[in-house]
């Protein structure tokens, strides 16, 4: 049965990019290069994808967690050189193979599918996807007939002065009838500028033959730009991001200004949320609705529930539950979960710890590998001490406790139901339920001290 197959090409250093990291894994909205080129083509309907790597080999197949074949470049000898490498994988395929560049992060599920979709429909050997760049400086030319057909593509490098007034440029994305391409790679030659097998003489060829060359092209040249360099890079993000804060907007989410909003691709926000300027959302972080986040604020894969208000906190592979306000200047940090109707306040860090729905952490905190229940009060510059300088403890405090100011609860240790620790105190031993905890030293007032001192 024939189907739709993907080689995506990765195997480039990226020189201009002056990096040690390969550079399809530099990333753009929180994906890298080589994945958000992945996610597209199988959401087009790619029923295989395979990626050809080269430069930092080992670090791109991490990367890709088996999402992907991988097949190596061992020497980077051009476009059509690194096809060729997955011939051997592809040698029982029927059907199309969609070649795409792993630098192509603009691409969208639309544009490959209206690629594949029109190749088919042609019945093309080939078919290029081609773009009008108001400077087309750097990229290869697409050279028609008099007629509109595909004569050729010419390299940069290797095109006339009158070759580089055009401005329909191969954008390096292309379908191919399986057999045609790679019995016209076998054709192709290194004679040019580079030295290098470059996949666009494999048009040449099939037109050679006779066969059927297509071009389609995008409506928007932004979706084919590659990125070559850091300045590629950031135009990039700002396309992305522009996108996805689009998006947001239309399916019911206030973005206060969204120049300076900035949300993950993979991110989820509920609707009726209100995202205040300078507010980050990465990574996998889902947000729920009614949300009143930032300003100012950093969620790095969170779980947040619905109707949260944060502000000034950063927050990061936790979750929080419904109803949970937050801020000013809180810090979240991993393996917390903060129950529905939390109330955290000013200056406050919790880590590793489960704070129980309705509990109250007003200000001046650190909460460290604790279990706290519900209806918690602990009072300002609270500490669990959860340290002894080679293991950490765990503090544990019951439903409806309440812990006075400046206490320091030294794990392991535990305070129980509807129990009160005096303030000022220093636990080192549970507390009951139902009971005061008063650990204090004795006070001892000293008389006519500043006439001994003079």
């Amino acid at each position: 049965m024939a189907e739709l197959v993907t080689v995506i090409l990765a195997a480039g250093k990226g020189t201009r990019m002056k990096s040690s990291l390969p550079k399809v894994l530099h990333k753009v909205c929180g994906k890298e290069m080589v994945r958000c080129v992945l996610d597209a083509a199988t959401a087009a309907g790619s029923k295989r994808n395979i990626v050809v790597v080269g430069f930092g080999a080992d670090e791109v197949r991490a990367a890709l967690g088996g999402a992907a074949e991988v097949v190596v470049q061992e020497q980077q000898l051009g476009t059509g050189h690194a096809v060729l490498q997955a011939e051997p994988l592809l040698r029982d395929a029927k059907g199309t193979v969609m070649v795409l560049c792993g630098d192509t992060p603009l691409l969208t599920v639309g544009l490959l599918k209206k690629l594949y979709d029109e190749h088919e429909k042609a019945g093309a050997k080939a078919t290029v996807l081609t773009a009008i760049m108001p400077d087309a400086t750097g990229y290869g030319r697409v050279i028609r007939t008099a007629a509109g057909d595909v004569e050729k593509i010419v390299e940069h490098k290797d095109a006339t002065e009158q070759e580089r007034e055009v401005r329909e440029v191969n954008a390096g994305i292309y379908c191919f009838e399986k057999e045609a391409l790679f019995s016209a790679l076998a054709e192709v030659g290194c004679d040019n500028a580079q030295g290098e097998y470059y996949l666009p003489d494999v048009l040449s060829i099939l037109r050679g033959r006779g066969e059927k060359i297509w071009a389609v092209a995008a409506d928007d040249y932004e979706e084919t730009l590659g990125v070559n360099s850091r300045v590629h890079l950031a135009q990039a993000e700002r396309i992305l991001r522009r996108r996805k804060n689009l998006e947001l907007m239309e399916s019911g989410v206030t973005l206060m200004d969204p120049d300076s909003t900035f949300v993950d691709a993979d991110v989820a926000v509920g609707r009726d949320t209100v995202i205040y300027p300078f507010t980050w959302l990465e990574g996998r972080t889902s947000v729920g609705e009614g949300c009143t986040l930032g300003p100012s604020s950093r969620f790095t894969d969170v779980k947040i529930g619905d109707g949260v208000t944060a502000h000034f906190v950063y927050a990061h592979e936790c979750e929080i539950g419904d109803g949970a306000t937050m801020g000013p200047f809180v810090h979240i940090r991993p393996d917390s979960h903060i129950s529905k109707d939390v109330k955290i306040g000013n200056f406050v860090e919790v880590k590793n710890s489960n704070v129980g729905e309705g509990s109250k952490l007003p200000h001046l905190q650190y909460i460290g590998d604790c279990d706290m229940g519900a209806g918690v009060n602990m009072g300002c510059g609270t500490i669990t001490v959860n340290y002894d300088g080679k293991t950490k403890f765990r503090t544990k405090i019951g439903d409806h406790a309440f812990v006075g100011c400046n206490s320091n609860l030294v794990a392991p240790v535990s305070v129980g139901d509807n129990a009160y620790v005096a303030a000022g105190s220093t636990i080192t031993k549970d507390v009951p339920p139902d009971e005061l905890a008063v650990a204090r030293a004795r006070q001892k007032n000293i008389p006519n001290w500043p006439d001994k001192r003079k």
